[in-house]
């Protein structure tokens, strides 16, 4: 048995969305179908996203989930007239008419927890982003080669969020996830953690985990934090050389001035 997440604002969910659910033995829990519910989305073995109307919106979100949701797969339940826009960029795993029967589902359901599952255990216990390497055999992490002296928790928190790279967790998911249930402390841990984790990682580094405003954190790619570096070198560069030229035009406007003949007051 399955546990299964259903996305959607149908007012009878389950008979409304996909009515051969209601014939399976899965557990089925219902959330809104709107960007601000995912933030505390609970964990699910497949995420169900109902997609029979308003499909911009549900493109949307689908690229959201994938981009910021548990990682978990992801099938979307259309009608038969919505398959036509269905296309490779809305990040889903596999879709499913809502007229499908209780075998269909049952064997999609099972073939994308497969997937899931032979993902998982081929990944590598090497997780490498750029210059930087956690490995989780020997609970060490490299930047540059450089062994970073991490405690335990700062090895599972950058573990956890290498492993996630641009999705965004609030402090609440990671206080769960890292510190796990039975911790009762604030999530100001969770801010302290990744302030010593950053120093750790050096100036030029620490940029490695984002900050996304009134919300948590994120592992942000390497390249992307190179960029950003590339970019704002290009910026000063270019600021200083602009400035020779305006101090140049400055002094000769000033030399201009000095030179200038002094006429005698008429009388």
């Amino acid at each position: 048995m399955s546990s299964l997440l259903l996305l959607t604002n149908a007012l009878q969910p389950s008979t409304e969305v996909l009515p051969a659910l209601g014939l399976l033995l899965h557990s089925v829990r219902v959330a809104p179908a709107e960007g601000p519910a995912l933030v505390d989305t609970p964990g699910a073995d497949v995420i169900l996203v109902d997609g029979r109307r308003d499909l911009p919106q549900v493109r949307s979100l689908c690229q959201l989930l994938r981009s910021t949701g548990p990682g978990c797969p992801l099938i979307l339940v259309v009608t038969e007239g919505g398959l036509a826009a269905v296309t490779a960029d809305w990040g889903i795993d596999d879709v499913l008419l809502d007229t499908a029967g209780p075998a269909e589902v049952e064997a999609r359901l099972r073939l994308a927890t497969g997937r899931q599952q032979l993902t998982s255990d081929d990944s590598p216990m090497e997780i490498r982003n750029g210059d930087l390497s956690v490995d989780e055999a020997t609970y060490s992490a490299k930047l540059k080669g450089r062994v970073l002296d991490l405690t335990f928790k700062e090895f599972e928190l950058l573990k956890y969020l290498a492993q996630h790279p641009g999705r965004v967790f609030t402090r609440a998911q990671l206080l769960q996830e890292v510190w796990g249930y039975d911790y009762f402390g604030g999530t100001r841990t969770v801010d302290v953690h990744v302030r010593r984790l950053r120093a750790k990682l050096g100036p030029e580094h620490e940029s490695l985990i984002g900050t996304v405003r009134n919300v948590g954190y994120r592992f942000v790619a390497p390249e992307k934090v190179e960029r950003a570096a590339e970019e704002a070198k290009a910026q000063a560069a270019a600021k200083a050389a602009a400035e020779p030229v305006i101090r140049t035009e400055q002094s000769r406007v000033a030399e201009v001035v000095e030179e200038a003949p002094v006429r005698p007051a008429n009388r």
